[in-house]
């Protein structure tokens, strides 16, 4: 009688805690939660009882990047803009097998136009191939925005994303952010304006194609004022980044 109570129409997408408050409400009492709970679990019924699919427990999907140009990570990350408040936003684009940083920007907002945009540029620099590359990001709006998605689709790039309300599934740019940011040329103060920032690797980093060497830690700003007028490097800003890179 319970079960033939309880599978009826009105109540087989319920589960127990919702079904005896409601029979309460009438003035019905067949049984108590805990009795209910236990009939359904002795007949196998209390698995899953909504109309909806059933929850399923899905396994992260492991990618291992045996090449370069297999497996790309990017982010975006923060730059003290000129104003108190206000930031600009680097775009960072890492080939996790080799650590080279393949493409950068610097820009006044975070958009999935201006990500597609850097995205195409660099696969076309790089000549990837079509279907041999997967993107590996979060989930922010300019990840996952429809204009980079369709450029991702037109160039033949896999889209990986990170799982929901995880901090660490994107590792190899998190950590490369950090690292720049801690290195001890970085500026401390922020940066006056978009030019700056785009042209702000220091000069007393010297790069060669081979070798990367920092000259006396004299040369770098001791102040945030300092740090605020550091004069541009006539080096590539990419250069600079990939080197730190490859130095972490």
């Amino acid at each position: 009688m319970i079960l033939s109570l309880v599978n009826s129409a009105e109540f087989r997408d319920l589960a127990p805690s919702q079904i005896v408050p409601r029979l309460a409400e009438r003035g019905q009492y067949v049984c108590s939660e805990a009795t209910l709970y236990r009939l359904l679990e002795e007949e196998g019924q209390l698995a899953h009882r909504g109309r909806a699919k059933a929850p399923e427990d899905r396994i992260p999907v492991r990618r291992v990047a045996t090449r370069p140009n297999q497996i790309w990570s990017w982010d975006i990350s923060y730059l003290r803009g000129p104003a108190r408040g206000s930031f600009l936003y680097l775009y960072l684009v890492t080939d996790i097998w080799s650590r080279k940083v393949v493409g950068w920007a610097v820009h006044t907002e975070e958009s999935a136009q201006l990500a597609s945009e850097l995205i195409e540029r660099t696969a076309r620099a790089e000549s990837v191939e079509v279907d041999a590359l997967t993107l590996h990001s979060d989930n922010w709006g300019p990840m996952k925005g429809s204009t980079m998605l369709a450029t991702l689709q037109a160039l033949g790039i896999a889209a990986s994303f990170t799982r929901p309300r995880v901090s660490d599934d994107n590792p190899f740019s998190e950590a490369l952010f950090r690292t720049l940011k801690y290195r001890r040329w970085f500026p401390r103060g922020h940066f006056n304006s978009l030019q700056h920032a785009r042209g702000w690797p220091p000069s007393c980093v010297a790069t060669t194609s081979s070798t990367v060497t920092a000259v006396s830690s004299s040369s770098a700003p001791s102040s945030a004022t300092q740090a605020a007028t550091w004069p541009s490097s006539r080096h590539d800003p990419l250069d600079i980044i990939t080197a730190i890179s490859a130095a972490t």
